[in-house]
């Protein structure tokens, strides 16, 4: 099924191949956000399905804005997405609300698994 999906990474070229990889399994790229503050601003004007969240992005990191976007959508849908791997970033991202955490360097088919997953 395809879905409505913001992509949120400071770095252009990881927001271009995830564009890539989305759109060739079907998914709608509705926005994309290179900050925290840019992040939190596009979800409550789209609403996307599902966000995809680097955790070091600037003005506020991806932990932050996962917390904010939970607050004004309880059932948002958010995949963490980063190359830190560290056990209580992990927890910390769960407990902020994440769906799913996804480790960089990452295949295609582990991220379209993901969405799939996140329903």
């Amino acid at each position: 099924m395809r879905k409505r999906i913001m992509i949120v990474d400071d770095d252009p070229a990881m927001r271009g191949m995830l564009r890539d990889i989305l759109e060739s399994g079907g998914h709608a790229v509705v926005a994309e956000a290179a900050n925290g503050d840019e992040a939190f601003s596009d979800y409550k004007e789209l609403l996307p399905d599902i966000v995809i969240m680097d955790i070091v992005i600037p003005s506020k990191n991806g932990l932050e804005v996962t917390r904010l976007i939970h607050s004004v959508d309880s059932g948002a849908r958010i995949i963490i997405l980063s190359a830190l791997s560290d056990i209580p970033l992990i927890k910390a991202a769960f407990a902020s609300g994440a769906t799913d955490y996804i480790h960089k360097p990452f295949t295609p088919a582990r991220m379209l698994e993901a969405i799939q997953q996140a329903g």
